[in-house]
């Protein structure tokens, strides 16, 4: 599958500059992280969550667990867990679990751990289990600049 046709025409849109990292298949951020022999800290995952209004995409690193009471309670968000079927009707191009870390392209509210600015390049779930997307810390800060940051994550 490759890069999912929604990511992949949003990156053109805003002349992103990257690099496409195929691995072999795996089921999680983490294991992409390990296939491809980069830090879990490194590796943005989105998770997606239902509000009273809709849908928010947050992002932490693979190698973190969210904490959404600290989520909750930090931005004022009344948030929890989208079920898979939510997912499957909000990223159709993509495979269940793979789902790239930019809200923007999927019309989505996103929020940012602050623990993933601390990283100087960072590698996105592309859409599949196969492909990661590298880019700069720099390139992804302007793909999240209009996104919400709080400190909700611990490492796991």
């Amino acid at each position: 599958m490759a890069i999912a046709p929604t990511f992949e025409k949003y990156l053109a849109a805003k002349h992103a500059a990257y690099d496409v990292v195929a691995h072999e298949p795996t089921k999680s951020s983490m294991r992409s992280a390990e296939a491809c022999r980069v830090s879990g800290d490194r590796v943005a995952k989105a998770v997606v969550l239902r509000d009273e209004y809709g849908y928010v995409l947050a992002i932490l690193p693979a190698s973190h667990h969210i904490r959404l009471q600290d989520l909750r309670m930090q931005l004022g968000l009344d948030v929890d867990l989208a079920t898979e079927h939510e997912i499957e009707e909000l990223f159709q191009d993509c495979v269940l679990g793979a789902i790239p870390p930019v809200g923007e392209c999927y019309g989505l509210d996103t929020v940012v751990d602050d623990s993933i600015e601390e990283q100087p390049e960072v590698y996105l779930e592309g859409g599949d289990h196969a492909t990661l997307v590298h880019m700069s810390h720099a390139q992804f800060a302007s793909l999240t600049a209009t996104a919400r940051h709080g400190s909700f994550s611990v490492h796991a």
